[in-house]
C-alpha cells in the first residue's frame, strides 16, 4: 500500500484485517480497553449567523470508565477555532476535577497529503488527548473563538460531527513493567519491579507475532523489551553488516517493545510502511499532560494509541517512539524499530524522518533532564544507522502543510522540532530550549 515514490510497504505475517473505528466495549473493559464516543449537544442559546451554537457539550455525567479524553469531528481539513475544556469525577469517588483545558490543534500530527493513510476515508479531525487518570464521571464544553453575531456571515462557529471520545486503555496483555531508562533518575520515582525482558510465546498472538518479528534481529521473538548494547557492541553489530564501514553511532538504548506496553496490534492496521531511510528527527510532546507516574507511562501509551486508530482514524499510532519523563523509551508505530517507518507525527514531513514524542506537555513545565538525555541517546543509535549527524543539517521535501508547500526542499536540523516543519506551539517552548543541547550530547554519543 504505497502512498508516495518514496515510500514502499511490507506485508505482516496476519490475516486481512480492517481496524473497527468505534467496537462496543463490553463491561467490563477487556484487557485491550474501550472507547466511549458521544456526541456533543448544544449549550445555551447563543447563535452564530449561520444558526449555529456557539457552545457545544455535555453536562455532568456518569459513564463508564475512563483514562483520557479527546475531542474529534467530521473533516479533517477543519481546524477547531475554539476553547475545549473538561471536567472529570475521578473513579469510585464524588471528587470532581476543575475544568482543564485540551490542546486543540492537533491536525498538525498526521498523514501527509495524498497518502493513503490520509485519503483511507477514516481520519477525523481531532484535539489532543488529555490523560485524566481512572474516572467514571465527565463535563465538557467547547465553546468558539468568535462567540455570536460577531463572526462573519456564511462562517461556521464550530465543526461538524463534534464527539467525545472516552478512552479505557485497558491492563494490556501482557503489561510489563520498565524500570528506570538508561538516563538515570528523572523527576518521577522510577517503577518498583524487575523488568520483564523475556519471550511470553504462550500468549503470543499471530498479530503480535508479526509486530515482534520486525524486531527478530535485536531481540526474541515475543521480548518485552530490547535490550542495551555498549557502543563497542553496537558499531560491531554494524560493522557486521557493512564491513569496511566505520559507523559514528550512539550505543543502543533499552527500548520496551509494543508487547511490553501491552499493544493490542488487533487495532493497527496490518501491513508496515517504510520510507527510505531516516535523514531526520522530530520531537514532539504528547500535549496529555504532565499528571502521570513513569509506572503508569504503558497506560498512557495504549491510550493515546487507541486514541490515534479508533478516535482518530489512522492506521496506528502516530509517533515512532516516545518516551516518558523517566527516560524509558518506547517503541511506537509497528514495523521495526531499527527500520525507516514511516509514521504520521509532522504534517508534510513524514517521509524520511522519525517522530519522536515525550509523554507531557512542555509549554511552561521544564521538560526532565531524563527524557532529554533519552532523546539524545535515541538520535544518536536511530540516526547513526543511516549514517545521519545530530549535529548537522539535512534537507527534506515537503509534502504540503502550512510552512511549506507540497514539493519545496527545505533545509532542516538533522534533529528538530515539530515547529520547524509546521506552524504550532509542539513541543513546547521549555522542551524546544533543549533541543540545542540534545544535539551535541547525541554527536557526543556518536564519537564525533
Amino acid at each position: 500500500m504505497a502512498s508516495s515514490a518514496d515510500t514502499t510497504t511490507e506485508r505482516a505475517i496476519t490475516p486481512a484485517r480492517a481496524p473497527a473505528l468505534r467496537p462496543a466495549a463490553p463491561a467490563p473493559a477487556p484487557a485491550s480497553g474501550s472507547t466511549q464516543s458521544l456526541p456533543l449537544v448544544p449549550l445555551g442559546s447563543e447563535r452564530g449567523f449561520d444558526g449555529s451554537a456557539v457552545e457545544q457539550g455535555l453536562g455532568r455525567r456518569d459513564v463508564r470508565s475512563f483514562s483520557l479524553v479527546g475531542i474529534v469531528w467530521d473533516d479533517p481539513d477543519t481546524e477547531l477555532q475554539g476553547r475545549v475544556q473538561v471536567r472529570t469525577r475521578a473513579k469510585g469517588t464524588a471528587r470532581w476535577s476543575g475544568w482543564q483545558d485540551v490542546e486543540t490543534h492537533n491536525h498538525e500530527h498526521a498523514a501527509d497529503p495524498d497518502t493513503v493513510e490520509r485519503a483511507s476515508g477514516r481520519v477525523r479531525g481531532s484535539t489532543a488527548p488529555l490523560w485524566v487518570g481512572a474516572s467514571d464521571g465527565v463535563e465538557v464544553r467547547v465553546r468558539a473563538e468568535t462567540p455570536g453575531r460577531t463572526a462573519a456571515p456564511g462562517v461556521q462557529l464550530l465543526p461538524d460531527g463534534l464527539r467525545l471520545e472516552l478512552v479505557d486503555p485497558g491492563s494490556g496483555n501482557p503489561e510489563a513493567a520498565v524500570t528506570q531508562g538508561a538516563a538515570g533518575p528523572g523527576a518521577d520515582t522510577p517503577p518498583i519491579g524487575a523488568p520483564v525482558d523475556a519471550p511470553r510465546l504462550g500468549t503470543l498472538t499471530a498479530e503480535g507475532a508479526a509486530a515482534s518479528a520486525v524486531n527478530a534481529d535485536l531481540a526474541p521473538l515475543g521480548a518485552t523489551a530490547i535490550p542495551a548494547l555498549s557502543r563497542k557492541e553496537t558499531e560491531e553489530q554494524l560493522t557486521a553488516l557493512e564491513p569496511g564501514a566505520k559507523p559514528y553511532i550512539g550505543p543502543r538504548p533499552r527500548i520496551v517493545t509494543r508487547r511490553g506496553w501491552g499493544a493490542d496490534e488487533k487495532l493497527r492496521e496490518r501491513e508496515f510502511l517504510y520510507t527510505k531511510g531516516v535523514k531526520a528527527a522530530f520531537v514532539h510532546h504528547t500535549a496529555s499532560g504532565n499528571n502521570y507516574r513513569c509506572a503508569e507511562a504503558p497506560t498512557v501509551i495504549r491510550s493515546i494509541y487507541r486514541y490515534h486508530v479508533v478516535s482518530s482514524g489512522w492506521r496506528d499510532i502516530g509517533y515512532n517512539f516516545l518516551i516518558d519523563k523517566c527516560g524509558n523509551i518506547y517503541e511506537g508505530r509497528a514495523g521495526g524499530v531499527a527500520k525507516p517507518v514511516m509514521g504520521a507525527h509532522t504534517l508534510g514531513f513524514n517521509t524520511n524522518s522519525m517522530g519522536i514524542a515525550v509523554l507531557g506537555s512542555f509549554g511552561s513545565a521544564k521538560p526532565p533532564k531524563a527524557a532529554v538525555t533519552a532523546i539524545s541517546q535515541l538520535t544518536a543509535w536511530k540516526l547513526g544507522l543511516y549514517r545521519a549527524n545530530p549535529n548537522g543539517k539535512t534537507y527534506l521535501t515537503s509534502g504540503g502543510g502550512n510552512l511549506y508547500p507540497k514539493g519545496k526542499k527545505v533545509r532542516l536540523n538533522v534533529i528538530s522540532g515539530h515547529r520547524d516543519g509546521f506552524a504550532t506551539e509542539c513541543p513546547g517552548g521549555r522542551l524546544y530550549g533543549k533541543l540545542g543541547a540534545a544535539r551535541s550530547a547525541a554527536a557526543r554519543y556518536q564519537g564525533r
